[in-house]
């Protein structure tokens, strides 16, 4: 069944859910989009790793190793066998905990030259909280932005720091649409909580028309795919609804966990 939200599902808007939620999105979009691209393009997702040093305090457990040893009764009486004399090793070294981000993409390519014709984005929290990843993507951006490559940016987080240029009028979500024949003007769908998520122009090369890409009933597919309606609604949305926002969103929610 789909999203019982007529737009966004804020409840998506948790870090348990987000992660999973992100990469079925991107693949789900890959698909629409792939269905009208016809033959003189690919349409291919793109996955970005990032490696972040932990300090102590967020040290956490990673997993078990590919090869253990442990201690057995000896089989002589309880007489260990000797052994070789051990080398302890004249220096000790200590690899720094990282956490590893995946960051998915999509990139419709010209299937003649794999040349890069559209990128499309959907933004995850690092990309709008200030640190590396932030960085990272706002220098992917501007790289994208002075190209002959069109760029279509998803927001579907509330909070957190945008990127820019240009300066965006404040919305819950939004989507944005730049063509590098049009830069440095942008088309922008500002998006609000209680709104149906828009179908947005996906430019391609001239003069072939733009294909589109129908963000509502992508989620919806995402949501019956996953089903998300199992363990979402146990917690709250990040950052939390608003009063105004929770009584409103509180209809929507199944009946047994409301």
């Amino acid at each position: 069944m789909p999203s019982p939200f007529p737009g966004m599902n804020p409840y998506l808007e948790q870090n348990d859910a987000w992660e999973d939620f992100h990469h079925e999105f991107i693949t789900r979009a890959r698909e629409t989009l792939a269905e009208q691209v016809g033959q003189d393009y690919v349409v291919k997702v793109e996955v970005r790793l990032y490696l972040y040093e932990l300090s102590a305090e967020e040290r956490r457990f990673f997993g078990q190793a590919d090869v253990g040893v442990a201690a057995i009764p000896a089989a002589n009486g309880g007489q260990a066998t000797p052994s070789p004399t051990l080398v302890t090793a004249p220096v000790q070294l200590t690899l720094p905990a990282v956490e590893v981000e995946r960051h998915s993409s999509i990139e419709i390519r010209d299937r003649r030259n794999r040349r890069v014709i559209t990128v499309i984005e959907l933004l995850s929290p690092s990309n709008k909280t200030p640190g590396d990843d932030l960085g990272d993507y706002a220098g992917k951006r501007r790289e994208v932005l002075a190209s002959p490559v069109h760029l279509v940016e998803i927001d579907l987080r509330r909070g957190g720091q945008r990127p820019s240029p240009p300066l965006l009028p404040s919305s819950d979500y939004y989507a944005l649409v730049s063509r590098y024949e049009d830069r440095p003007r942008m088309g922008l769908w500002p998006i609000g909580l209680r709104e149906r998520l828009p179908v947005i122009p996906v430019p391609l090369t001239a003069p072939d028309p733009d294909i589109s890409l129908d963000l509502q009933a992508v989620l919806h597919r995402v949501y019956d795919a996953a089903g998300y309606a199992k363990y979402i609604y146990r917690d709250t949305p990040e950052p939390p609804l608003r009063p105004e926002e929770a009584e409103w969103a509180r209809p929507f929610l199944p009946a047994t966990d409301q």
